[in-house]
C-alpha cells in the first residue's frame, strides 16, 4: 500500500493534485485544504496518502497530516459517507473543528460542509460521538504540517495500526485503538505493550 509521498507539485485542480515522485506523476485527491497547502506548482510536497480500491475504480487519496486521513478513514466508516463526502466534509472543517464537533454532538457545525444535510450530519455524530476522543492527539492545527504530524513508516505507531488491520480490524478503528494505546503508555512503550492495549481497546 502506498502511504506516503514525498515529491514535487506537478500540476493541481478543484479536488486532486499531480505529484512528481522520481518521474513518476501520482494522481492523488485531496481535500481543499490540504491542496492550499500545497504551494505553488515546482515546490516540494508531502502527503500522507490512503489507497481506495472497488469494482469499478482505484484512486489515491492524500492528506496533508496523519490526522486528517485518521478522520478520513474514521467518516468513511459511516453509512453513507464515501470519499467524496469525506473529502468535503475534511475541505469544510479542519481536524480539531470536527473533532469537537463530533465530541460535543454539534451536527449543525459538520452540515456546513457540501454534500451533507442535517441527517446524514447527525448520523456521523452520533456514530463518531464516542469515538472522537481516541483521535484529539492526532488532531493537527494550522500550524501542523504533514512531517511534524506524521506517523513515520517503521514506527511502533504504524506497526501496531498496520499489524491490527492484518487482524480484520478497520483502519479507523486501528488508528484509534492504536492512538489510545499510545496516550496511555507513552510514545516510548514497546510494540508489543502497544498491540497488547490496542487490541483491548479495539475489542472493547
Amino acid at each position: 500500500m502506498i502511504a506516503k509521498l514525498t515529491g514535487i507539485l506537478d500540476d493541481s485542480g478543484p479536488d486532486w493534485a499531480v505529484i512528481d515522485v522520481g518521474g513518476v506523476g501520482y494522481l492523488v485527491h485531496a481535500s481543499a485544504r490540504t491542496l492550499a497547502q500545497l504551494g505553488n506548482r515546482g515546490d516540494r510536497a508531502v502527503l500522507h496518502t490512503e489507497l481506495q480500491v472497488s469494482e469499478s475504480d482505484m484512486r489515491l487519496i492524500g492528506f496533508a497530516s496523519s490526522g486528517e486521513r485518521a478522520w478520513f478513514r474514521l467518516l468513511t466508516v459511516v453509512q453513507g459517507v464515501g470519499s467524496k463526502v469525506a473529502l468535503a466534509i475534511l475541505s469544510a472543517l479542519t481536524v480539531d473543528e470536527l473533532q469537537r464537533a463530533c465530541a460535543g454532538g454539534d451536527a449543525a457545525m459538520i452540515a456546513r460542509a457540501n454534500g451533507v444535510g442535517p441527517k446524514l450530519a447527525s448520523r456521523i455524530v452520533n456514530e463518531l460521538k464516542d469515538k472522537a476522543g481516541g483521535l484529539a492527539g492526532l488532531s493537527g492545527g494550522a500550524g501542523i504540517t504533514a512531517e511534524n504530524a506524521a506517523i513515520p513508516p517503521g514506527s511502533v505507531s504504524a506497526d501496531a495500526i498496520s499489524a491490527l488491520q492484518n487482524l480484520g480490524f478497520k483502519p479507523a478503528v486501528a488508528a484509534t485503538a492504536v492512538a489510545g494505546a499510545i496516550e496511555d503508555l507513552g510514545e516510548d512503550a514497546a510494540l508489543g505493550d502497544v498491540m497488547r492495549v490496542a487490541l483491548k481497546r479495539a475489542t472493547a
